[in-house]
């Protein structure tokens, strides 16, 4: 009787454990994360605002967790390819993907088919934002604001770069022909350094980035007419913003950012502490200085709000790209 009563507590503890899915291996394998490297790939190339957040964060990362973190670039095809590689790995916390928003939440809509679904094998872990984009142009071109441009572009052979199929210079130019009635062709790149370069050398008569890649090449020939979001960049702060110019569509207002997104089914725990870590990350020394660098005046944000957030404007942002009708394939 008295051994009886005594495995009663044992059993009953072991059932619980069995009903909700936490076995004794799985406790130890939780408990022990991390136990190897963790890898992050970058779904563009060295040297852009993706690539410089993921090493910065993932340093930051491997101090605090005690075991390496990889950064792996994998460019191409509009950051399928990188994305891919992760949606199709094991979920157990050790591997993550960096893109840009819109590759994670308009390539379901701009792609008929693609080799991973997007609301099913991937889930977000938190949102590093990109800040204020610039819109630049040559200088020898005689625009000093985005009307100006569109007037000369309507007369004159018009490209625009982008750092991807779909992205939002992709998205801004073809608004821009819709209701303007502007032709302004878009010419993707993989990655940002190369098409500035492009544009200061006048292959190029327009493109839209980040502050920081746009810097690196503006004293060779470019100027600001304007920077997308709803407020000034901190960097810019004499360029007003495309909506302060009159421009009333919604695009212009949104403001993107660079998700780092986990393979569907990662625990939970796993999610929360990476999420939490960039939140602290925000706050040091380093991380300080790269949003300086790239002006960028807020921070990423924890597992809740981050999903928050993603609920409310992911439709927006696939709304906008059903209407304006791109199909990428």
């Amino acid at each position: 009787m008295n051994t009886r009563l005594l495995r009663r507590p044992f059993i009953q503890l072991s059932l619980l454990a069995l009903a909700l899915g936490l076995t004794g291996p799985v406790w130890a394998q939780a408990a022990k994360w991390p136990s190897k490297p963790i890898k992050i790939v970058v779904a563009f190339p060295p040297g852009g605002l993706t690539d410089a957040y993921a090493r910065n964060y993932g340093e930051y990362l491997s101090g605090k967790l005690g075991v390496p973190v990889v950064i792996e670039n994998k460019p191409g095809a509009g950051a399928i390819i990188g994305i891919d590689s992760v949606a199709k790995s094991p979920a157990d916390g050790y591997t993550f993907v960096m893109s840009t928003s819109g590759t994670f939440w308009q390539n379901r809509v701009l792609y008929s088919k693609l080799p991973y679904n997007l609301d099913k094998d991937l889930t977000p872990v938190t949102v590093f934002p990109s800040g204020p984009l610039v819109v630049g142009i040559p200088d020898k071109i005689p625009a000093k604001n985005m009307a100006e441009f569109v007037a000369w572009a309507k007369k004159n052979p018009t490209s625009m770069g982008t750092y991807a199929p779909g992205s939002y210079p992709h998205m801004l130019a073809d608004q821009t022909n819709r209701q303007q009635g502007t032709s302004i062709q878009s010419v993707h790149y993989r990655g940002e350094a190369p098409m500035w370069l492009d544009v200061a050398s006048g292959q190029l008569q327009v493109a839209v980035g980040s502050y920081q890649a746009f810097n690196t090449m503006s004293t060779r020939g470019l100027r600001p007419i304007g920077v997308t979001g709803s407020y000034r960049s901190p960097k810019l702060p004499d360029v007003p913003t495309l909506t302060e110019q009159g421009n009333t569509e919604k695009l212009v207002t949104l403001e993107g950012g660079l998700p780092l997104v986990a393979p569907a089914g990662t625990p939970e725990a796993v999610l929360k502490r990476m999420a939490d870590e960039a939140v602290a990350w925000a706050n040091t020394d380093k991380a300080a200085k790269l949003r300086e660098t790239f002006a960028i005046p807020n921070k990423p944000k924890n597992l809740a709000d981050t999903r928050k957030d993603w609920e409310g404007e992911v439709p927006v942002w696939i709304k906008l790209a059903v209407d304006l009708g791109i199909k990428l394939d």
